[in-house]
């Protein structure tokens, strides 16, 4: 078992996970379901899809570093999936299932299997891969002309990731919007 020191730092990395999953689904509960289809460049993978990728490269690591820890995979990679609460369980499925390899491989004082010098890599980069797609599913809903505003990204996103010592119900991810009239 990790001393306690090295179990705070361990809970404090967790926490950035949770976090960054949070995130990513409020940032998904926050686009209409209309919108999920919205593509940046004809061609590219939609907006769904990006949310579908997120949840399949996600379990792909897990089972290829901690397969211990591995779930289901979806049978394709870009599937989207149309409904915007499926996806949100889905996405917390796969978070939960790196959150549990990584505090396993830490824990146990394991290597991953494939990729990465220590577990905590994984969510380093799990959170660099995310983040780079938050930016490209705005991206798509801007120039589709479908912005989402600074009023509405904050508290689902710069907020959470700021909130000092937020208790678990603090993290709670963004009600779904009302269905838009365009």
């Amino acid at each position: 078992m990790a001393a306690a020191s090295d179990q705070s730092l361990l809970e404090a990395v967790l926490d950035s996970w949770d976090r960054s999953n949070t995130i990513l689904v409020n940032l998904l509960r926050a686009i209409p379901p209309e919108r999920l289809e919205t593509k940046a460049i004809e061609g590219g993978p939609s907006v769904a899809g990006l949310f579908a990728h997120i949840h399949y490269v996600r379990l792909v690591f897990v089972s290829e570093d901690a397969p211990e820890f591995a779930r289901e995979l979806p049978p394709q990679e870009w599937a989207a999936e149309r409904d915007p609460g499926r996806t949100a369980t889905l996405l917390n499925e796969s978070a939960s299932a790196v959150r549990d390899a990584v505090r396993g491989r830490v824990e146990a004082g394991r290597e991953m299997n494939l990729h990465y010098d220590h577990p905590i890599l994984l969510l380093q980069h799990m959170i660099w891969h995310e983040g780079y797609h938050h930016g490209q599913i705005k991206l798509a809903l801007k120039l589709a002309g479908h912005p989402i505003d600074n009023q509405t990204a904050g508290p689902i996103t710069w907020r959470v990731w700021m909130q000092k010592n937020p208790k678990a119900s603090e993290l709670k991810t963004a009600k779904p919007p009302e269905k838009s009239a365009s």
